[in-house]
């Protein structure tokens, strides 16, 4: 009997390169200096059978580096890479990028135009792959235990918090000139000097906030990748905090606190800023009884530089309280002081969230420590409060009420 002949069709097979007979045409438009023409081949090669060679990733997020390029021709590299990475994602082992050219990037004065598609990029990679291990328990595997693992790289996650704190002040962190400059090229015909001026403004404004949010995507990963989120935040909120007292706008406060994708990390540098307002700090752990004594304790934040009223600076503390609130909340409730594998699981299990006894506080407590802060501000602002500072203690009260009762 004769053995019956197995048919594997082209979607069942494994992905493999690129045949040898394409990539050489590839490569001949590469020797020719077409970039147009080596993007219409690797976009018509690249399919979810094949993928492009290692150096032909390094070779595209070079010449998305490269200050020659700009405008569509960008657009196009970039969405070539993300293809690649949607139908092959990146791994420790095919990644096209390093920590080094990441930081030289970063750091780079000229800013070529292309950064922010190559900082989307990189976030977008370590994103995938994160995902992609955390679903097979494997984050030891990962690119971000390899660039951002707070137990064996904490001077890369330090350089992290160095730029997010550069795009939220804007020192460094201005759009790339050469698209302000195109940006100007694009009304300086038809429109008067001050619509370029907002334009190149509500552009530098976008290119920074976006920054932040891709910056504070990877230091959410730097909380999670080793197996003791407590322990890495701990770590970057008190390399934050030597930060955070110096940025000089409250605007700029409120921006890298409000965009901070690790509500573990935002508990802890909230904690550690009223720690230091303080007048007796208190070593207890953090708890909804710690609040409270924050909230009996601590004096308006310390001076920033910016020279505000003083009830503007107890408006912004009494934000914070309430900011400190909804991410302690959150903490408890979501597990995150557990390590990322294993609240997938208590997640699962629906598990309830284990509290101390310093979380049991009673609604008269609340009341109590309320009124005094209340006191301690009519001392300060006299009555009647201004409207923004009346709504606020409405709002943080009505939150402790809430999360007692959750």
């Amino acid at each position: 009997m004769e053995d019956d002949v197995v048919l594997i069709s082209d979607s069942d097979s494994k992905p493999g390169l690129i045949p040898s007979m394409k990539l050489s045409m590839v490569h001949t438009t590469m020797e020719e200096n077409s970039l147009e023409g080596t993007l219409d081949f690797l976009n018509e090669f690249v399919t979810c059978q094949h993928y492009p060679p290692k150096e032909l990733v390094c070779y595209l997020i070079k010449e998305l580096l490269s200050d020659t390029h700009e405008g569509e021709i960008l657009n196009d590299i970039y969405m070539l890479l993300m293809k690649i990475q949607v139908l092959h994602p990146a791994n420790v082992a095919t990644v096209g990028w390093d920590w080094t050219l990441l930081k030289f990037i970063m750091e780079d004065e000229e800013k070529p135009p292309g950064r922010l598609l190559f900082l989307q990029y990189v976030v977008q990679t370590l994103e995938d792959d994160f995902q992609h291990n955390l679903k097979s328990h494997q984050l030891q595997k990962s690119i971000a235990r390899e660039v951002l693992s707070c137990d064996f790289c904490f001077s890369n996650v330090k350089e992290v918090v160095k730029w997010l704190v550069a795009a939220v002040t804007g020192v460094g962190f201005s759009q790339p000139q050469e698209q302000l400059q195109e940006a100007r090229a694009e009304h300086s015909s038809s429109s008067p000097r001050l619509a370029s001026t907002q334009t190149d403004q509500a552009q530098t404004a976008f290119f920074a906030q976006k920054t932040m949010l891709l910056l504070q995507r990877m230091l959410s990963m730097a909380v999670e990748v080793d197996r003791s989120p407590t322990c890495s935040s701990r770590k970057i909120a008190d390399d934050m905090f030597l930060f955070i007292l110096h940025i000089p706008l409250r605007s700029q406060r409120e921006a890298l606190l409000n965009t901070m994708e690790s509500q573990l990390l935002c508990c802890r540098l909230l904690e550690l800023l009223f720690q230091h307002s303080c007048d007796v700090p208190t070593a207890s752990s953090m708890s909804l009884d710690k609040i409270l004594y924050f909230l009996s304790h601590s004096s308006v934040l310390p001076q920033f530089q910016d020279e505000t009223a003083t009830w503007q600076r107890w408006d912004e503390m009494l934000q914070y309280f309430s900011l400190l609130l909804l991410s302690y909340q959150s903490v408890k409730l979501e597990h995150l002081r557990t390590s990322v594998s294993d609240r997938m699981d208590l997640i699962a299990q629906k598990a309830k969230p284990r509290l101390q006894d310093s979380d049991d506080i009673r609604q008269l407590d609340i009341q109590l420590k309320m009124n005094n802060f209340i006191d301690r501000m009519e001392e300060t602002l006299g009555q009647p409060f201004p409207p923004q500072i009346q709504e606020k203690l409405f709002m943080l009260q009505e939150l402790f009420l809430i999360v007692i009762a959750a």
